[in-house]
Order: structure tokens, then sequence, then C-alpha cells
């Protein structure tokens, strides 16, 4: 007989990823982090009120009290069992949550930069899709743990229309088709402009329902937010192994 514990105040169970999401009003489409229905696993998410992205961009770092009590309401209502962020530029209070949370902590898509820069050869680099191209500045870099700032090439998203309009501008709609096009058209160009670029890291929550079309303009390996907590998930939440031999 197997014996099970519940943690005062948890209010559901079975969920292994949090997810702390942005105060932002946009919508959320199958692929992006904000959309459930894009992981093939239960996750929980919670907003903290104020935490806006337009204020990360600008490395607000006065906001983390607030992130981190998101946070908190996963792990003791939710009975998560990691949390994460739903914007690259959470990569600001990565350390902070570390430190006061009781289970592992992975905020940014940027964690994954070490692990790429690690697979590049000495002249190889890596293309980073940004939100914005203002705030992916060097300290940011850094934070990520980037040893080579030199091999890291960025292209910022926050000029175009349709992805412009819908995630920095928050005008409601979004086109998903027009959007798409114009972040694979981001892609190319940058590749066109470094062809040393062999791996592209697409920074935002809202991207990856386009990383399957920038691999096909690419033909690159491409990571972003989904890689990561689909990685993360699975050290989780293992399953026995059953075969032929």
């Amino acid at each position: 007989m197997t014996v099970y514990s519940a943690r005062p105040g948890q209010t559901s169970f079975g969920t292994a990823i949090g997810i702390v999401l942005l105060d932002n009003y946009a919508p959320y489409i199958p692929g992006d982090v904000a959309n459930a229905s894009t992981f093939d696993f239960p996750v929980r998410y919670e907003t903290p009120p104020g935490v806006r992205g337009q204020d990360l961009f600008l490395h607000d770092t006065g906001l983390k009290d607030a992130v981190l009590d998101a946070a908190r309401r996963l792990v003791r209502q939710g009975g998560v069992r990691a949390v994460t962020g739903a914007c690259g530029f959470m990569l600001l209070f990565q350390e902070f949550l570390a430190e006061n949370l009781e289970v592992p902590v992975f905020m940014s898509s940027l964690l994954q930069l070490p692990f790429m820069e690690s697979m590049l050869g000495k002249d190889e680099k890596i293309g980073i899709l940004t939100a914005s191209s203002d705030g992916m500045d060097p300290a940011i870099l850094k934070k990520a743990g980037v040893n080579n700032p030199g091999a890291v090439v960025i292209q910022g998203m926050q000029e175009t229309k349709y992805f412009g309009d819908a995630i920095i501008r928050e005008t409601a709609d979004l086109d998903s088709c027009k959007v798409e096009a114009e972040t694979v058209e981001s892609a190319m160009d940058m590749v066109r402009r470094d062809p040393q670029i062999k791996m592209i890291l697409s920074e935002c929550s809202c991207l990856p329902p386009y990383s399957a079309a920038v691999q096909a303009a690419t033909g690159l390996p491409v990571f972003d937010f989904v890689t990561m907590i689909r990685f993360v998930h699975s050290t989780l939440v293992r399953r026995p192994y059953s075969g032929h031999m």
C-alpha cells in the first residue's frame, strides 16, 4: 500500500510545472507558453499583478517580490515541483527565486544558452530572436552564463508590425500567419547577416508557435521556452522503460 501526504495549503495535485506569466494582454495561441494546450502534460499558471514585459525589457528588478509571491503560490497551493517563467527577461529574477524557493527554478529560455554554446565550433554562433533587442544587452547575456558574447547574434522583433502590435503594443488581435511570416523573415535576415549562425534561440514565450516554420526556413536547430520546459518536465516525471531484447 502506498501512503500519500499533502502539503498544508495545497489545493491541487499532479502538476509538476508551474509557470509565472506576465500581466500582459495578448492572445496566447497554441504553442505559446501561456496556452496550456501547448503541453501534453498539465501545467499551472499564476500572474503577478503589475509585472509587465515592457518593464522587464528595462531590467526592472523591483518586481522580484511580486514574481516570488506568484511562484510561492504555485508551489504551496499548486504543488508544482519546478517553476518557470513566460518571458526570457525573467532571467532577472532567476537567482533571487532559486534562493527563496524549495523547488528547482528555471525562469528564462536564455538559460539554454550555455548548453547551446557548448555544442558550437570555435567560429560558430547562436542567433537570438528576441521581443526586445534593446533589452538584450551584455549584462543579460552575462547573467545567462554566455562565455563569449561575440558568439551571439541578436535580432529584435519590437519593430515588426504584427508581432509588435499583438505582443508589444497589445492591440488585442494576433494574425498568426502574418506573425509567422515576420518571425521567419527575422530569422532569415539574421542568418543572412551572419552565416556562422548554427543554432537559433527564440527568447520570447510567444515565439514557439513559429519555431517549426523557422526551422524549415533556416535548416537550423531551434531552441525556445517549450524545449526547455519539456526537458525539465522529463526529469521530474520519469517513466520506466519497457521494450524487447
